[in-house]
């Protein structure tokens, strides 16, 4: 069982974007009647103070009927963010010694970590 208490089946298909401390997975799954839906699941590495790390995640169950109109919000939202901002990364946590590689599942990711004291610990499972 699941965090949320709901029995998943085992993914049909699945692909993963690995983006410096945050890892995004995208799982096809099936229903109890057999049919499928997406979930997107963001996996954020978190470090304590003795060098021990966890994980918080964050889940979105997507199905076929709101897919339409998820992608065109999906596609405005980021086509607006390009257009009013470029695609050049801009936060302070991109200065010039920051690499970043995107990689597909098997291959080195190469990051500089941001330090823990620029980061604000935000829950949103509480909204």
């Amino acid at each position: 069982m699941s965090e949320n208490g709901m029995m998943e089946k085992d993914e049909i298909f699945s692909k993963v974007l690995r983006a410096g401390r945050r890892t995004y997975f995208f799982d096809v799954r099936a229903t109890k009647a057999d049919d499928y839906y997406l979930t997107i699941t963001e996996s954020k590495k978190f470090t304590n103070a003795d060098g021990s790390f966890h994980y918080k995640k964050h889940k979105i169950y997507l199905y076929k009927e709101d897919f339409e109109g998820f992608t065109e919000i999906l596609n405005e939202m980021t086509d607006y963010i390009v257009n009013e901002k470029g695609e050049e990364v801009i936060s302070e946590r991109h200065q010039k010694d920051f690499k970043k590689e995107y990689q597909e599942e098997g291959e080195l990711e190469t990051t500089t970590a941001p330090s823990p004291e620029k980061f604000t610990d935000i829950n949103f499972e509480d909204i």
